[in-house]
């Protein structure tokens, strides 16, 4: 893959999004900014270029952007396509439209269907040859962008955009040169569409070949259904990110300032209730259940963070109070700002130990091992089991007796928990289950039991009845693999399965 020397993808696994710097003789380009500034102006000072231009490439609805600051700051001119309407000061480029930056050029592709302005842009080098195509959210690695997130700001079916985007991608990027390098607004885990590839970057030829959506073969109607097929409901917040990305808000650094304000335990209990404010612990799932602020709900940093923020937080005016590992508060605001949680109050001096050295009550989330919980449920095989897991992940695989009730959907479905005595909770590895568990506890509760390690750790543990794998592509029902049962087998003492061993392998 013959990828551009000038051009930097500045990835964000958090919320798997990729932004772009690009620099030629001076002049340099950003792509898709997060929302603080200072890794795009070091670039420019590290390279002596200066900002020109700060393209968008649609409004987004999983970050907020620092399009308006970042050009603030270095005199950028801000770039977004035909149908744009924000409320600062911008460049509406014509589709065609070509920008100059240094040696090299860009081209304005307008390619609606995720949303009405998605814009992609066209690298092109100095001998004016096609190089490089920032698709935003219109092509991913394995997928396309959904075409449900603008439906009612603009007045269209799902469906009307999802033939926009049909046409978008067979006029605009198919007839391109197999050989352009394509850079995408996201990679896996964003839910910004359904079947995005790990990989971040790739080639146009590579996706004419492997992406389902860019099947040459396939008619509009084949397409409108395939795209439309599947799509979980948006999170929550992705409407409120939409709107902040419209308008001038405070930068990162302004939002900083405000945030980073230590209380001693007695200051933050009062600020709590005198603010109504809602206390996120973002420490480690299990150090959160060996103790907590009585109602205070676990949301741990070193996971998907902002998007479970966004997801689970109804409402992005909040008032928030932190307790976070000490030393990673800044990180922890940094992320929450980059989904418009700007209402951080400031955080627990000293963590938790602060709290729990000063006497004040604690609460605990009880957790148990595998093998006590094969232990409780030979005792009582009718415990309800909850799996809190995506839907997607408990078709494939699960527990017989368990019951799925995504974390995802704990919000509006909260009045269908099972009542149980207790309540046994897991997810795949213990992140969700913790979250799912916290929650619980904050609204009242507390007969509930956390399970270690989650299904992974589950389907490893004797005793404990698994169905098989159902491949999601395929739906074809598969035997776990030998090395698993015989993993399983010896972790019992019993002797090896050795007929079902030999079955498996041949």
């Amino acid at each position: 893959m013959n990828i551009h020397p000038n051009v930097e993808q500045i990835y964000t696994g958090c919320l798997s999004q990729g932004a772009y710097f690009i620099h030629s003789n001076g002049e340099a380009v950003v792509i898709d900014p997060l929302r603080e500034s200072a890794p795009y102006l070091d670039r420019a000072e590290k390279l002596g270029v200066k900002i020109k231009y700060v393209l968008e490439t649609h409004f987004h609805a999983d970050f907020v952007s620092g399009h308006v600051a970042l050009a603030e700051q270095t005199g950028a001119q801000i770039i977004y396509g035909p149908n744009a309407n924000p409320d600062f000061t911008f460049h509406s480029a014509a589709d065609g439209e070509v920008l100059t930056l240094g040696d090299l050029k860009i081209k304005v592709l307008h390619t609606p269907g995720h949303t009405m302005e998605s814009t992609c842009y066209l690298l092109m080098d100095e001998s004016g040859a096609d190089r490089a195509l920032f698709s935003g959210d219109t092509l991913f690695l394995g997928d396309v962008g959904r075409p449900d997130l603008a439906q009612k700001a603009a007045s269209m079916t799902q469906e009307d955009l999802a033939s926009m985007l049909f046409d978008s991608l067979r006029e605009k990027i198919m007839v391109l040169s197999p050989d352009v390098v394509v850079y995408p607004g996201h990679g896996a885990g964003s839910a910004c569409g359904k079947n995005m590839s790990k990989e971040t970057v790739g080639t146009l030829g590579e996706q004419l070949e492997t992406n389902y959506a860019l099947r040459t073969t396939m008619s509009r109607e084949d397409f409108i259904a395939e795209v439309t097929d599947g799509l979980l409901p948006p999170p929550a917040y992705f409407p409120e990110n939409v709107a902040l990305n419209k308008k001038a808000i405070p930068g990162f650094e302004e939002i900083l300032a405000e945030a980073s304000k230590a209380f001693d335990p007695t200051t933050f209990e009062a600020m709590g209730n005198e603010m109504e404010a809602l206390v996120l612990d973002t420490r480690k799932p299990q150090d959160f259940a060996q103790g907590h602020i009585p109602n205070s709900i676990n949301i741990g940093i070193d996971g998907g963070f902002a998007p479970w923020v966004g997801a689970l937080i109804p409402d992005i005016k909040q008032n928030i109070l932190l307790v976070t590992e000490v030393g990673r508060e800044e990180e922890v605001i940094k992320r929450m700002a980059r989904v418009g949680y700007d209402r951080v109050l400031g955080f627990l001096e000293g963590g938790f130990d602060a709290w729990k050295n000063e006497g004040k009550e604690v609460d605990q989330v009880e957790s148990i091992t595998t093998t006590e919980f094969a232990q409780r449920l030979a005792a009582d095989p009718a415990a309800i089991v909850l799996d809190v897991r995506k839907t997607g992940e408990f078709t494939a695989e699960r527990m017989t007796t368990s019951i799925n009730l995504p974390l995802d959907d704990l919000n509006v479905r909260f009045k269908e928990l099972p009542s149980g005595n207790p309540l046994y909770i897991h997810c795949a590895g213990g992140y969700r289950s913790m979250i799912f568990s916290s929650i619980l506890k904050s609204r009242g509760l507390h007969n509930i039991v956390d399970i270690q390690g989650g299904y992974g750790a589950i389907k490893q543990q004797v005793g404990i009845a698994v169905t098989d794998y159902i491949c999601p592509s395929s739906g074809v029902a598969m035997a776990p693999p030998a090395a698993e049962v015989a993993s399983k087998a010896e972790s019992s003492g019993k002797p090896l399965l050795r007929r079902l061993l030999d079955r498996l392998t041949r």
